[in-house]
């Protein structure tokens, strides 16, 4: 009998397809709650999701014959990684499926941010033509810091090598990856010398609400904040602050630290006070978790993660 994999969220039918040419039995998730599914969980031996359900140690516990769950995407932190491993999981995911995608669009936040595009668009759509005030930066001869230099951040790295800028990077758990369009720094050097900080962090203990006052406060000029992560990456209501104070000089954030609520049902008045201060501001370009959401990253992410399974197939 051909063992069950069980996709808990919709991904590219590629994906499917794959796994069924491997042998396996694909089902899909027709439930409203994970625990719609939790007396038959001994059934699979792999789960496919995204961010919308969490794996927990309770899931992991019903799901006794798992041996991969499989993220169709970057962040893993709605999957209890430790115990995962503990009973002998492999825990997969797919960034490189959607890092050129992550790249282009963290670029496409840096222009519209320095040349005041967004601001710029609704204005002559209400037919007001004003230059002066619309006067944009150049990002030769800036210096760009990406804090976290995995998939995501290599790509953007990448996607500037023909800006003239001076692009530097700090990564933790990385070394040693300097190149002809990048250069490794310390965390000093990321506070003595940025114009533009990028973050490119998965999101977890370490990183949860990093960019604070405190964090913010230490850069020794005024900064233009890009974030396209995770939004807990970034204290909401420190970065308004700092937005009023000067300290940032603009922000462009493709995710943010509200993003479990509805904003479809919600009355502008029921949003919260940091948001709707960021939705006024001139200075703020948001667009909503789509920075690695292209036609092209849905399918490569299915294949990239149809490959991954493939090679730890048991």
């Amino acid at each position: 009998m051909a063992k069950k994999v069980l996709f808990i969220d919709e991904t590219h039918p590629l994906l499917v397809s794959e796994l069924q040419t491997m042998g396996y039995h694909c089902e899909m998730f027709s439930g409203t709650s994970v625990n719609d599914i939790l007396g038959k969980l001994h059934e699979y031996c792999g789960v496919i999701i995204r961010s919308k359900y969490s794996i927990d140690k309770e899931f992991i516990d019903k799901a006794e014959n798992l041996e991969f769950i499989a993220r169709a995407g970057s962040g893993m932190e709605n999957i209890d990684l430790d115990y995962a491993a503990s009973k002998g999981i492999h825990c997969l995911n797919s960034p490189e499926g959607n890092r050129d995608a992550v790249g282009e669009h963290t670029l496409g936040l840096l222009l519209a941010l320095l040349n005041r595009i967004h601001a710029s668009d609704r204005e002559v759509r209400n037919g007001l033509w004003k230059r002066e005030e619309n006067r944009g930066l150049e990002i030769k001869g800036k210096t760009i810091a990406i804090i976290g230099y995995g998939n995501m951040g290599s790509a953007f790295a990448q996607r500037l090598a023909g800006f003239e800028a001076r692009v530097i990077a700090y990564d933790k758990y990385k070394s040693g990856f300097s190149s002809g369009y990048i250069s490794e720094a310390s965390m000093d050097d990321v506070f003595a010398l940025t114009d533009i900080l990028s973050l490119h962090v998965p999101l977890n203990h370490e990183t949860e609400y990093m960019v604070n006052d405190k964090y913010l406060n230490k850069f020794a000029k005024p900064v233009f904040l890009i974030n396209t992560s995770r939004g807990k990456v970034v204290d909401t209501a420190s970065l308004v602050r700092m937005l009023q104070s000067g300290k940032v000089r603009g922000a462009a954030l493709d995710v943010l630290e509200y993003e479990s609520l509805s904003f479809e049902s919600l009355d502008y008045e029921d949003y919260p006070e940091p948001f709707r201060f960021l939705s006024k501001a001139e200075n703020v370009v948001l667009t909503p978790h789509v920075a690695g959401w292209t036609v092209e990253s849905k399918e490569k992410l299915a294949l990239v993660l149809a490959e991954k399974i493939r090679k730890i197939k048991k």
